[in-house]
Formats: structure tokens, C-alpha cells, sequence
């Protein structure tokens, strides 16, 4: 699901700031405007989805010409899908047999199996880390 709420993005001596009037504590920067934009949508996804796993009631975005700001700021949207930081935050279990043989041969290598697993899918279904 796509959620947009506004942004207000603030030139610093060095990139910008990024801060959203309507969810408290949720902050980022960025060296460059563009990277301040993508790790706003980054930010406002992770925090999204921080309080709907915690069952916390996630205010309305205001209108984009209600956002008050300042000198040397301005307001910008910022769209991101939750779904997407869902998929990274929540964990699953599963259970899979291998034979005896790997099993011993990796323990004693002290291969991390879930990684293992996790690389090989990722791979498998040519997905970015």
C-alpha cells in the first residue's frame, strides 16, 4: 500500500535534513537532495510500519499547503510502499532437510545457515539485497 505524507526537507551546510510534521520522531538526511528524498521515503516507510506493528495509531498526513516551514525550507510529498519494509522487518520460520553429511560439513565450517539460505533466494529470484 502506498502512503504519501508531507516533508519538510531543510538545506544545511552539507545536504538536508528531512523531518514530517505529522509522525513525531520520524527524521532522516542526505548528503545530496536526492539522496535526502530516497532515505525519506526509507525513513517514512521503516516508521510507518514500526507503529503499525506496535498497534500504534498512525495520524492522517496534512495537506501539503497546511505544512508550515521556514527560510531556506520547503515541502515535498514523500510516497513509499509499507509493504515493502514489512518484507524486510519481519522474520519467518522455517523448517527444510539437507543430508547428514552437509550439515556436519558446514557446522564444522560454522556456516550460518539462515544467511546461506537467504543468499541463495535472493539470488534465486534475482532480488537486490
Amino acid at each position: 500500500m502506498l502512503k504519501i505524507y508531507p516533508a519538510v526537507f531543510t538545506k544545511e551546510d552539507v545536504g538536508y535534513s528531512v523531518s514530517f510534521p505529522d509522525l513525531d520522531g520520524c527524521y532522516t538526511q542526505g548528503d545530496t537532495l536526492e539522496e535526502a528524498m530516497e532515505m525519506a521515503q526509507e525513513a517514512l516507510g521503516l516508521y510507518l510500519v514500526s507503529l503499525e506493528e506496535r498497534n500504534i495509531c498512525i495520524n492522517l498526513p496534512s495537506e501539503l499547503f497546511d505544512v508550515e516551514f521556514s527560510d531556506g525550507e520547503f515541502v515535498s510529498l514523500v510516497a513509499t510502499s509499507v509493504e515493502k519494509y514489512f518484507r524486510k522487518n519481519k522474520a519467518v520460520k522455517k523448517t527444510l532437510t539437507i543430508p547428514q553429511w552437509l550439515n556436519e560439513e558446514a557446522e564444522l565450517r560454522h556456516i550460518n545457515f539462515s544467511s546461506v539460505l537467504q543468499k541463495a533466494l535472493k539470488e534465486e529470484l534475482v532480488l537486490a539485497e
